[in-house]
Parts: C-alpha cells; structure tokens; sequence
C-alpha cells in the first residue's frame, strides 16, 4: 500500500507539474496573438506596413540603450560605446535586478533556521551547488573565491533572463543589462581588475611581474631568456585580452538571442518564438556560467607562480627525502 500510495503521489505530482508547463505556453501564445492584433507592428517610413521589415524593426532594439536621464543635456552621444554622462534603459535594470537579488539574500538569511523556510532551502542549495561546482574546478584554491564566483553568476543569469520578460524590451526604460555592450565591459573590467590584484596581492609585485618579464631565464643562457620573454610578453598580451573576450562573447551572444527572437516573433507570430524562450533560458544560463567560470579561472591562474606550475602539488606537497640505511641491516647485508 506504501509504494502504490507513493507511486499515486509522484504521478499527481508529475500531472500537475505538466499541466503547469502546457498552461504557461497556451499563455504566451495567447497574449502573442492578441498582442499582434491589438498592438500590431509599427509601420515603416512608407506609411504602411511591409512585411517582415517592419515586423522585425518594430521587435529588435538597436544596441545603442536608451538615455533615461541624461546627466549632461548638452550633448548627445548614439554610439554604441557610451562615454556619456547618463543612466541608461540597461544601468537602470541592472540596478533592478541587484535589488532584488539582494532582496531575495537578505530574506533567505536574515532568519537561519535548523529547519529552513522553503526559500533557505531554495538559496543554501544554490549556493552549496556553486560552491561544488566551483571547487570541483579549482580544488581547494577556489574555495576564497566562490562569493565571488556565485555573485557574477546570479548577476548575470538574472541579468540575461530579464530581458525574456515581457515589460522589459518593451518599455523604453528597460532592456536587458547585458544586452548593452557598455554593461558587459564594466563587468568584464571589474573581472579583470579582480584577478590582477589577486596575483599582486599573493605573488608580490616582483613574483607577479616575473611571470611575464622572467628576466632571471637569462642566466641559462641568451635563447633560454629570450625564449621564455618572448613566452612571457605573450602571456602579458594575452592578458589584455581577456577582458575583451569576457565582455563581447557574453554581449554578443545574448544581443545575438534578441535578434533571433525578434526576426521569429515577426515571422511566425506565436508558437514558434515560445520555444525559443525556452531556448534561450538554456542559453543564458550557459553564458552566465562561461562569465564566471572563466573568472575563476583567470584568478586561479593568476594567483599561480612559477613554481607551482612547475610542480602541481605547490607547496603543500613534501619533499621527497632519500632513505637511510638501518646500521644492522648494513651488518646483516655485509655478512
């Protein structure tokens, strides 16, 4: 009777759970197809509607976010690149999305419980996940740096999943962060600048800096030295790069995202662009762990020196030391 009245449990369960999912695609299909009779696409410069260009023009936003408010009216910028004195659609999510991220920490953990609420339980296994995952990466190293691993995770994956929303892209003043190039390189910068302050703050300025000028090579001779500088102003060049990486794969794969649902919206109306979404749920969550990931990783290996590459084990690891003959094992041996 207990395994049929279980087996009855987790098959409810299942109905339900079904149920739900096939309820929330009957509607968004529904409001796409009210919403492209009752607020149809604008019409071009032509004045009347030409399909698909205006479909898609009046679904896609321009990478250029828009200006909120402009802190400095008397000059105008429309580049992609802003380095005007402004809040932005995107600036004014992101600040959204921190709130209620924070809102979300601060409930879950202002009142620990043995027993926890159903939303401790919810965010200790998130962040009891990361924390694996992470140290699964980088071994007992990453451990310090899982905070930080987990607060560029939930950023940005609540980042990337808020522009799937429907106010958002909609209203002028709110678009998705990291679908505006400007945020993704803020963030890619505050990556970049975190990982070299790890390699002064562990190695010393001389340890960190002979990573990329081992001037002491030289003394192995002229090739020796001049092959591991060479090898060394790569890694220096590399890891200008890095933050240029970080920042255009995260941007352009979720502003890649907007304009796919946007040419499908404009095609097919319905059906189609709800499996997208679910799609691009995939999708973000997937960059967002590449973002952090890789932070990890370049922290991780820019808290590394030489003599940890050279021998994995660091300095945790003992020396081997040679075995000493007992004195009457050397008598019995002689004799």
């Amino acid at each position: 009777m207990t395994n049929e009245r279980t087996a009855e449990v987790a098959a409810s369960r299942s109905n339900r759970t079904r149920n739900r999912i096939l309820l929330a695609v009957a509607a968004v299909v529904i409001i796409d197809v009210l919403a492209a009779l009752f607020v149809p696409p604008t019409p071009g410069a032509s004045g009347s509607f030409q399909f698909p260009v205006d479909g898609i023009t009046s679904n896609l936003e321009y990478p250029p976010p828009r200006v909120v408010v402009d802190l400095d009216p008397t000059s105008a910028s429309t580049s992609m690149l802003q380095f005007h004195p402004s809040i932005s659609s995107t600036i004014l999510t992101s600040w959204i999305v921190m709130a209620i991220v924070l809102l979300v920490m601060i409930l879950a953990t202002r009142r620990m419980r043995d027993i926890p609420s159903r939303l401790q339980n919810v965010v200790e296994f998130a962040y009891e996940s990361l924390e694996g995952f992470a140290t699964s990466l980088g071994g007992p190293r990453a451990a310090a740096y899982v905070p930080l691993f987990a607060a560029f995770f939930l950023f940005i994956l609540f980042s990337n999943w808020s522009g799937l929303i429907p106010p958002v892209g909609k209203l002028e003043m709110l678009r998705a962060p990291t679908s505006d190039v400007n945020i993704t390189i803020g963030l890619a910068l505050v990556s970049f600048t975190i990982f070299q302050v790890e390699g002064f703050r562990h190695l010393g300025v001389r340890g960190y800096l002979g990573k990329f000028f081992p001037l002491g090579e030289f003394r192995k001779g002229v090739g020796s030295g001049a092959i591991a500088l060479f090898v060394g102003l790569m890694e220096l060049l590399l890891e200008f790069v890095k933050p240029l990486t970080l920042s255009m794969r995260l941007f352009g794969n979720i502003f890649g995202g907007e304009v796919a649902l946007a040419v499908i919206t404009a095609l097919t109306v319905a059906v189609i662009p709800v499996a997208l979404v679910g799609l691009e749920v995939f999708l973000n969550a997937v960059q967002a762990l590449i973002f952090s990931v890789l932070t990890l990783m370049f922290t991780l290996a820019a808290i590394e020196g030489h003599h940890d590459e050279e021998h994995p084990g660091g300095h945790d690891e003992l020396p081997i030391s040679t075995p000493v003959p007992h004195p009457t094992l050397e008598r019995s041996a002689a004799s």
